[in-house]
Formats: structure tokens, sequence, C-alpha cells
């Protein structure tokens, strides 16, 4: 059996972090799971959690009046999903919701945030992983918006 530390430092988002950064953020880690169409987050709502998904598929969505939920992005097994938490004012923009059953590694966002205050090293390195994500993210969001309108040519 795997300690929390072992599990997350085999993760790629935590590679390259110290043993002792591991300790401070396996101290923050808990392990949850998810039913199918269950929340993990919804938008609007404070943001005090990020996760490590090791099983399922979790979809971003937007509430859009008239038409219901519309997916943004999908995550997978290995990804993770929530960096609301690090980005004042650590509010949810998004609905996370559960496609399939999902087992994941919940990071308690306020524990990390004041370990990250204490330890600017540590900081430093989540907010970098961090940014990385966002920038996956809105490249998706780009090519995702280019095949929804990106289709016709522009009337003049």
């Amino acid at each position: 059996m795997q300690t929390m530390e072992e599990v997350l430092g085999s993760h790629p988002f935590f590679a390259g972090l110290s043993a002792g950064a591991m300790r401070l953020i396996a101290g923050c880690a808990s392990n949850v799971h998810f039913a199918e169409g269950e929340f993990l987050f919804e938008e609007g709502h404070e943001a005090n959690q990020f996760w490590v998904i090791r099983r399922g598929r979790v979809a971003m969505q937007l509430e859009s009046p008239g038409r219901g939920a519309i997916v943004t992005d999908t995550m997978d097994e290995g990804e993770v999903v929530g960096w609301s938490w690090l980005v004042p004012p650590y509010r949810f923009f998004a609905d996370g919701r559960a496609v399939t059953p999902v087992s994941a590694t919940a990071l308690d966002g306020a524990c990390l945030r004041g370990k990250c205050e204490a330890d600017p090293e540590l900081g430093y390195q989540l907010l970098k992983r961090v940014t990385s994500v966002m920038y996956q993210r809105l490249q998706s969001t780009r090519i995702r918006l280019l095949d929804l309108y990106g289709t016709e040519p522009a009337q003049a």
C-alpha cells in the first residue's frame, strides 16, 4: 500500500518536487470518491480544493439559459482539476461534474495556501504547475471555440 506522499509524488503534476515539499503537500490530501453525475464543485462556490483524478472522467461545464449545461472540457485519469483554489477570490467559475464514477485525491486549497505563504519556494513551484494547467485549459478552450465558430467564413 502506497503512502499519500508516494501516490502524489508519482503524479506528473508534482514531478521534481523535493521530498520535504511532498510531505507538506501530502498533509493537505485525502482520498475521495464521486458517483456518476455528482458535482465535485459548482460555479460561484468557494474554491478550497483541487483534485488529482486517479480514475474516471470529470466534465467542466457552464450553465447556459435555455440550453442547459454546456461541457467546455473534460479531464481524465492522471489530470488535475480545480485550479481556482490558488487564484483570488477563490471561487469556482464553472461546474465540475463526474461523468463516470471518480476516484481522486483531494487537496485542501486553504491548507496549501497557508503552506505556500510559509514556504515561498513551495508556493512558487505550485504556482508554476497551476499556471501550466491554466495554459493547457485555455488552449483546449481555444480549440473548442475554433471547432464551434471557425467553420463558416466571416460575413463582411
